[in-house]
């Protein structure tokens, strides 16, 4: 099966970067989520998250990739949400991402070019501007669209993640479906 058959075309270029990719970084607001945040009276917070990104991810990890999640934001949600899916490396109230990303790098031994990021809007561009694929979600900011490798057919929140994790998986000549059961 080819990634063109379920989205969209790629180029070679994107092929080629996609096989090389040992971590997925991902934003949270506006990536794994629409970018609403709902705040209840008694200052709750809830956001909601897309299981087809959920069943993508713990398909990822499995093939082998390791997942990791930088956001600005601070929020237990997060938390419990990435710890569910067994992602590892969840850094939370990053106002510099490039700190976070540059300490995953360290950390794992990887290159740029071993790396993959997706967002949505400015405060991802730096890190973007770095790794080996920059991938933008469909209702991403033009600029964050302009320098992105590839961009998402699907919005954020709405399964842009999955589409991301089965163009890695394919690339890569991975099954998509995950064995695991709950997402």
């Amino acid at each position: 099966m080819h990634f063109s058959d379920l989205y969209q075309p790629i180029t070679q270029q994107t092929a080629d970067k996609s096989k090389a990719i040992r971590l997925l970084i991902c934003d949270i607001d506006g990536v794994f989520s629409d970018g609403r945040i709902y705040l209840g009276n008694q200052g709750e917070e809830l956001k909601a998250f897309n299981t087809k990104d959920g069943f993508g991810i713990k398909a990822l990890i499995e093939s082998g990739v390791e997942v990791a999640v930088i956001t600005g934001r601070h929020s237990e949600i997060v938390k419990q949400r990435m710890t569910s899916l067994n992602v590892k490396h969840i850094y939370q109230g990053q106002e510099n991402k490039v700190a976070a990303y540059e300490e995953l790098k360290s950390t794992l031994g990887l290159e740029d070019e071993q790396i993959a990021y997706i967002g949505d809007d400015g405060p991802d561009i730096p890190v973007m501007q770095l790794v080996g694929l920059a991938v933008a979600v469909a209702d991403a900011h033009p600029l964050v669209k302009r320098l992105a490798h590839y961009t998402t057919m699907l919005p954020g929140g709405f399964g842009a993640v999955r589409e991301l994790t089965d163009l890695l998986m394919l690339s890569q000549g991975n099954e998509l479906l995950s064995k695991g059961s709950s997402t």
